[in-house]
């Protein structure tokens, strides 16, 4: 048998003995096409890392919060806005803090106030009427020789509210601004800083709590004067605004004691008044009602000369009225936000204890003590003749301090709230009394004043934003 050639197969190709393969991966890899969409596979990805030279790590030096060079600052656009501002921060140590809080509200529904009240016999500014303009420029608007003015009366301050928005604008604030940087202020005390919090609506705001530092100097201006002060009462006027000043102190925020008078501060009528129209008398009592909450009479006597009036009145009146009564707008609401932060209340009323008592338990008042009339049992009619100690201003303000002593209450965290002449004693002895669409006088004595439609707006003045206030009286 012929012997069968068997091929000879060729060899296995091989890597040369003096080359040596850098990878388990390349010795065995096979033929890789390339990636279609441009990325790197595992393969070309393990093969950078064989080549890449690894550095020494470097030395990481902890940050302490100071900047260095081995540490610069470094300033990252991170998309937020923040303004940093000192005015309300803690005071540096060894420093004291010297803030005043100035509550601008704006008299949003009550009507605009008087601007000029003239006596009977001057007319008014010659920018009013047409018939002052044609005196001679020489001589004041007066009637009478005998009053003849060393001047003109001053031009009556511009309504600036109607031309640059009926809230608290940024001209009204800047205007303010300004009147506090006119005012003396410690000598080396420095510049004048302020910021402020829209209470309620950020875009139109009506109430604003403005903090402004340092105060003006108390050896030429105390806060009682600053109250006071021309430039305050024409600020108001030109911009409709009430402006509330107080010092900053942590008491200013939590009040745990407030009073109130009762008739047209808790409700919104005079009860002596409602009773004398059940019997005709009611102008003649509703005058000397005006006179005594003037000031200009003396109130003991004046009432128990209105009281007299009421001689004959069937004494279940008082449950007739109840259906009469109408609280003032915010009230109910104010009472049950002030009970949930824990503060005591009472009303004081000139009035008669009957409603006043019902008044109290109807609102949830700790407190209520008024006037008791006297009737006659066989007929039940009213005597006219009052019982007991009537409560006038002496006493407004001391059943105040018994209550304060009683519940251990600082008077500096106690508010007094009324209208009259006969509150004015207990607002005085008060850390801070509040005139509620008052009488002149009181307004000008009172050291805050509210001119608004809603009571409800005293809890602001404690520093109580708009949903704040909402959550108390939920």
């Amino acid at each position: 048998m012929a012997d069968i050639d068997t091929p000879t197969r060729a060899g296995r190709p091989s890597f040369g003995t003096n080359m040596r393969s850098r990878s388990y991966l390349q010795e065995h890899q096979q033929y890789r096409p390339p990636q279609q969409d441009g990325h790197q596979g595992i393969d070309s990805i393990v093969e950078g890392i064989q080549n890449a030279k690894i550095d020494a790590p470097k030395t990481i030096h902890p940050y302490n919060g100071v900047p260095s060079p081995k540490s610069p600052p470094k300033i990252i656009d991170s998309g937020l806005n923040h303004t940093l501002s000192h005015t309300n921060c803690q005071p540096a140590p060894g420093h004291r803090s010297d803030r005043l809080i100035a509550t601008l509200i704006y008299k949003t529904k009550a009507p605009r106030a008087t601007i000029t009240d003239y006596p009977p016999d001057r007319s008014p500014s010659p920018a009013l009427t047409a018939k002052s303009r044609e005196l001679p420029p020489n001589l004041a608007p007066v009637r009478t020789l005998s009053n003849f003015p060393l001047e003109p009366p001053p031009p009556d301050p511009e309504p600036l509210d109607h031309l640059y928005g009926s809230y608290i604008s940024p001209l009204c604030l800047t205007s303010f601004l300004h009147l506090i940087a006119s005012l003396p202020t410690r000598q080396g005390s420095e510049t004048l800083i302020s910021s402020h919090r829209c209470l309620d609506n950020p875009t139109h705001p009506a109430i604003v709590e403005l903090t402004v530092s340092p105060t003006p100097d108390p050896t030429y201006l105390t806060l009682e004067d600053l109250r006071k002060h021309e430039l305050i009462y024409r600020f108001e006027r030109e911009w409709n605004v009430d402006v509330i000043l107080q010092a900053d102190t942590v008491l200013r925020r939590y009040p745990r004691l407030v009073v109130f008078d009762m008739d047209s501060t808790l409700i919104e009528q005079e009860v002596i008044d409602l009773i004398a129209a059940s019997i005709g008398v009611e102008d003649k009592v509703s005058a000397i009602t005006a006179r005594a909450m003037n000031g200009e009479l003396d109130f003991s006597s004046s009432f128990k000369e209105r009281v007299m009036l009421l001689k004959g009145v069937e004494a279940d009146i008082f449950t007739k009225l109840r259906t009469v009564i109408t609280p003032t707008k915010g009230v109910k609401e104010l009472i049950r936000g002030l009970k949930r932060m824990g503060v005591k209340t009472a009303v004081f009323s000139g009035g008669f204890i009957p409603l006043t008592q019902w008044l109290a338990d109807h609102l949830g008042l700790d407190y209520a003590f008024a006037n008791t009339i006297a009737s006659d049992p066989t007929t039940n009619l009213l005597t006219g003749e009052v019982v007991g100690t009537i409560v006038n201003a002496e006493r407004k303000r001391d059943l105040m301090l018994e209550i304060a002593e009683k519940e251990k209450v600082p008077l500096e965290q106690v508010i007094a709230v009324g209208d009259g002449a006969n509150d004015l004693l207990m607002m005085k002895a008060a850390g801070l009394g509040v005139a509620w669409n008052a009488k002149p006088l009181v307004q000008m004595e009172a050291e805050a004043r509210l001119n608004g439609d809603s009571l409800l707006d005293l809890l602001h003045i404690f520093g109580l934003t708009a949903e704040e206030v909402q959550t108390l009286i939920r």
